[in-house]
């Protein structure tokens, strides 16, 4: 392999902290990605946030890297008895595969199947990162977006077994 668009899935760790306290300030970002904090400048805040995600047995915190650097975050955890994923990449790993790689790394990491991802309607990129990897639309609805600042619609989505091609046979 030459190295190139080499991507990989590594633990959190206390280093990383403030390069995901910067990415997840992005203000585009934090419009396309819509579902966000309250105030993404607030540290305090997101210490705290980050702090409950990494205390908790249900939630798996990763770091993205792009050739050894960082790249984004990717997690997988549990809301209301359902497995979800997650990811926000870095706007430096934009637009070339990292988020589609990162994902579908994440994805044969997760056994729980059907596993789910929640994207803002508008976020066309994740949607096509989601149907990229399998995932396919189940519903939508709409609710209060921090990072718009007003309600908006979004799109839930799901990757089940005979879908995914990465389950056991």
């Amino acid at each position: 392999m030459d190295g190139v668009n080499h991507i990989e899935l590594r633990p959190l760790d206390d280093d990383d902290l403030d390069a995901i306290f910067e990415m997840m300030r992005d203000r585009d970002a934090v419009a396309m990605a819509a579902f966000t904090a309250d105030d993404p400048d607030d540290r305090a805040a997101f210490d705290a946030w980050i702090a409950r995600q990494r205390a908790s047995d249900d939630v798996v915190s990763l770091v993205v890297t792009e050739n050894g650097g960082f790249a984004g975050t990717a997690a997988t955890f549990t809301v209301d008895g359902e497995r979800e994923v997650s990811f926000w990449i870095a706007r430096h790993a934009w637009r070339r595969g990292v988020a589609s790689e990162a994902l579908r790394l994440l994805v044969s990491r997760e056994p729980v199947r059907p596993l789910f991802a929640r994207t803002a309607a508008h976020n066309a990129a994740c949607i096509a990162v989601l149907e990229r990897i399998g995932f396919t639309e189940v519903s939508r609805n709409v609710a209060y977006a921090p990072g718009l600042g007003r309600e908006t619609e979004e799109i839930v989505f799901a990757l089940v077994p005979a879908l995914d091609g990465l389950s056991g046979a």
